[in-house]
């Protein structure tokens, strides 16, 4: 519809702009020099080696990177391997709704059931989507296998606190479960904090599943190039699965990422960046009717337009790019019942992954609304 209607897309996740031209040399030069053919299955090592520093740098937890880091093909796989890995018929997997829209699919298609739990919505003096970790426990049952947990949090923009991770130890520490951690965002956190990886406490390392994207970290969304940290047991039974979802990952995109990646503040300047973009789009929506939440975190922030409509959030979005020229998402389409009154807070995600000009031309047109 943004196609259609010729729309300022603000509403799929992506950057409109190249990565850095460094990064684009490195393709070049792994293709000039002959690295085009079939990669190991688990990855090229030294990407592996790479992520391995990295994580034990930041977060003071040793995978090894023979036998528990697996490079995939995007996030979006890593998540369905996973899932496959350790789900099935008569199992349930608790996912936090809102949720991304490819954990419900993979939890179907692996046979099991998504048991799904209501975060919180923003109220007055809360302003961003938290977890009521009584509610998960309480969904937890004989048949829960897995727990999928997304932050910072796609598309609400949470992320995860120590609190957080101390009801998460509670949880698998009295219950024989696994975890899976989407960490895509994970340098991606504003306003001077850092993130919390279920990778630094090790009852949780134990029994999860860590994911994460170089497509968030370098721009590079196209390219399709993630990981997954997981105890060797939990890997080999992953690479099960991976070895006949795709088998491998291109050879000169992870050559490339390895060397890049070798220098930290390819990935340590990344929240300054969008940090800037956030404030920017958040300061020309203050122009407008909406009235924007908080972002802790990821490139997206959420606005409230109950000033403007009673719509839905879903008819909302659709007058606003056929009207308007402005296209956005309804945070509804990431429940179960987009339809639902319990699914519908009059809150929209924009995303500032743009360039300067499409976000001015954009405050433009919603000023107008």
């Amino acid at each position: 519809m943004a196609l259609e209607y010729q729309a300022i897309n603000l509403g799929q996740g992506f950057p409109d702009f190249n990565p850095d031209p460094a990064l684009l040399n490195l393709v070049s030069d792994a293709m000039a020099q002959g690295l085009n053919q079939y990669p190991a299955m688990a990855g090229v090592t030294p990407l592996r080696e790479i992520i391995s520093q990295k994580i034990f740098t930041l977060y003071q937890h040793q995978y090894d990177a023979d036998t528990e880091i697996t490079i995939t093909s995007g996030a979006t796989q890593a998540i369905m391997a996973s899932v496959l890995a350790c789900v099935g018929t008569g199992d349930e997997v608790i996912v936090l709704e809102p949720c991304y829209d490819c954990y419900v699919p993979a939890i179907t298609l692996a046979g099991a059931t998504p048991i799904r739990v209501a975060m919180l919505a923003p109220t007055l003096t809360k302003r961003v989507y938290s977890v009521d970790w009584t509610l998960v426990t309480a969904a937890i049952t004989k048949k829960t296998k897995l727990i999928i947990v997304n932050f910072p949090h796609n598309p609400t923009g949470a992320v995860i606190t120590d609190a957080d991770l101390d009801e998460l130890e509670n949880i698998v520490n009295q219950h024989d479960l696994l975890i899976l951690s989407d960490e895509v965002y994970e340098h991606i956190i504003f306003d001077g904090g850092t993130h919390k990886s279920l990778a630094t406490r090790p009852d949780l390392a134990a029994k999860t599943f860590v994911i994460s994207s170089f497509g968030k970290t370098t721009h590079t969304t196209g390219w399709k190039v993630g990981y997954c940290c997981a105890p060797k047991q939990m890997t080999t039974e992953l690479r099960k699965v991976h070895q006949f979802m795709v088998f491998t990952v291109p050879s000169p995109f992870q050559h490339a990422l390895a060397t890049y990646t070798t220098d930290p503040n390819t990935y340590l300047n990344l929240s300054d960046f969008y940090q800037e973009k956030r404030d920017y789009l958040s300061l020309g929506l203050q122009t407008t009717r909406f009235k924007v939440l908080p972002s802790p975190g990821t490139f997206f922030l959420l606005a409230d337009y109950s000033e403007i409509s009673n719509q839905s959030e879903a008819d909302f979005a659709i007058w606003l790019t056929q009207t308007h020229g402005v296209t956005v998402i309804p945070v509804s389409a990431f429940y179960q019942s987009s339809d639902a009154p319990t699914s519908n807070h009059r809150l929209v995600r924009f995303c500032f992954a743009k360039q300067g000009a499409t976000l001015d031309l954009a405050i433009e047109r919603l000023a107008k609304v």
